[in-house]
């Protein structure tokens, strides 16, 4: 009762118990940690807690703290102290402050448990979620294939099913790029490539990506921005990714032909971007929790497509990386969300500021000589049919060395290797096509399903030109073929 009273005083909330029965009733209600005298560690005590103990999940550790008398270390009482686990002891007499920081010790460590609990049954929910994710377009993905396959299908059939194909192998690259942006971040390994933009020109250009999906649920986009220049300095690629992030998870969790709304406005020393819509809103629980890694709304059967739960994350992420902030708010479920970006606004500039366009790419050349090395040979071979199509005169090899013997010969203008290969290393293939006088000045692109940063730098240094993440994007090929005019 005294060392109830002492906890008391340092705002330490405790239970004396009287039996070992009604301590374990305390452990069930969610007690964080055991005060016990060393007197009390009887047979009977030992015989209603070991139970529990070894019923731990495995995120669980139950710190045990023990006033121990002075002097007394028996071998019975080391191997009680063994079998309890998570043991510290306290010798009598012990100093007031002692007892009390050994307790507020023991119960954050118990919270960081609980809190390794709640990530472990979000990380469940996540694995959940991309099971379900990448089922989704797996199907569609493998009817069109049967279809192709057993089928007598006419030219506009065929291009139907293609372009199914094509829309769901991007919406599978989309999840795959989300799940690589976050380790990424998470690991601090995203590089900034920072500029002076106008925030205008990101809004106009998270509107076009974010475009398709808003029009396919029929929604009602309102975009208000700021007749003055907002000028930020930030990496564009990644703000745009940022705003049209936002666009997209307010399409996904508004109901059809909803309202959603895009503002940018512009104070002295910050600019702040908008993105409100009427749509589910979030109770204060998913408020709190929103911005952290696997959270998502609640999911019903009507909303299948809401993500992974981590794009949220990302944001917070990317803004706070920009020296932003970002905040999330509802009146209530069923009534709406707003997110709220603020970014530091660069001292306005005297001369006129004029956009530009933040990607442009010319029509690709054609006729080029073109070696394809990849041990996948359904990849390779569909690979070289895309490029024939473009009016390339292809090339497909197998292994390493069939590549080499291949390049001799026919000497092309550019290869693309696949970096594992059964014979050699990807990265020493390039290397040794650069020795060769047939493919000294030839453009080497590596064609991978490795995208971090250390693998750009590994194939640059190999002598690569260009790194290209599986599955290719048509639209990189252009960019590379438009730049060998």
């Amino acid at each position: 009762m005294l060392i109830a009273k002492l906890m008391e005083h340092a705002d330490i909330e405790c239970q004396v118990c009287r039996s070992a029965g009604e301590m374990i009733e305390q452990l069930e209600q969610g007690a964080g940690c055991i005060l016990i005298a060393e007197d009390a560690v009887t047979m009977d005590f030992m015989k209603t807690v070991t139970p529990f103990l070894k019923g731990q999940p495995t995120w669980s550790d139950l710190p045990i703290l023990v006033l121990s008398k002075r002097g007394l270390d028996s071998s019975e009482m080391r191997n009680i102290y063994i079998e309890l686990g998570n043991v510290t002891l306290l010798e009598r007499p012990v100093q007031k402050v002692t007892l009390v920081m050994a307790v507020k010790s023991a119960l954050r460590g118990r919270g960081r448990q609980y809190e390794m609990r709640e990530i472990d049954r979000r990380k469940d929910e996540f694995l959940a979620m991309l099971a379900h994710e990448l089922r989704n377009p797996l199907a569609p993905i493998g009817a069109a294939s049967d279809l192709l396959r057993v089928a007598h299908l006419d030219p506009a059939r065929i291009q139907q099913t293609s372009e199914i194909i094509a829309r769901q192998v991007k919406h599978m690259t989309s999840l795959i790029d989300d799940l690589l942006d976050a380790s990424r971040v998470s690991r601090g390994l995203v590089k900034l490539v920072r500029s002076q933009i106008d925030a205008r020109q990101l809004v106009s250009s998270a509107v076009e990506q974010a475009r398709p999906l808003i029009d396919a649920h029929r929604h009602r986009l309102t975009v208000q921005t700021s007749p003055e220049a907002a000028m930020i300095h930030g990496d564009p690629k990644r703000l745009i990714q940022v705003i049209s992030n936002l666009l997209n998870n307010a399409t996904k969790y508004s109901p059809d032909g909803s309202n959603i709304m895009l503002s940018l406005d512009v104070e002295l020393e910050r600019i702040i971007i908008r993105v409100v819509d009427d749509g589910i809103g979030m109770a204060q629980a998913t408020i709190d929790h929103v911005f952290e890694m696997f959270t998502q709304a609640e999911r019903t059967s009507d909303r299948s497509q809401g993500g992974l739960g981590i794009g949220l994350a990302l944001v917070k992420s990317l803004v706070e990386q920009h020296d932003g902030t970002v905040t999330a708010s509802s009146s209530g479920v069923g009534k709406g969300s707003q997110f709220t970006i603020y970014l530091p606004r660069l001292p306005v500039q005297q001369e006129q500021y004029l956009p530009k366009k933040l990607v442009s790419a010319d029509a690709p050349v054609t006729g080029l000589r073109m070696l394809v090395v990849d041990d996948n040979v359904d990849a390779a071979h569909m690979l070289s049919l895309l490029l024939d199509a473009m009016g390339h005169e292809t090339t497909v090899e197998h292994t390493a060395k069939e590549a080499l013997e291949s390049a001799r010969k026919k000497k092309p203008e550019v290869c693309l290797l696949d970096i594992g290969l059964p014979d050699l290393d990807g990265n020493e293939l390039a290397k040794q096509l650069r020795a060769l006088p047939e493919t000294a000045g030839s453009i080497l692109v590596a064609i991978t399903g490795y995208g971090q940063e250390q693998d750009k730098i590994r194939t640059a240094q190999s002598g690569f030109d260009h790194h290209l993440v599986k599955p290719v994007n048509i639209e990189d090929l252009f960019r590379i073929m438009s730049g060998l005019r």
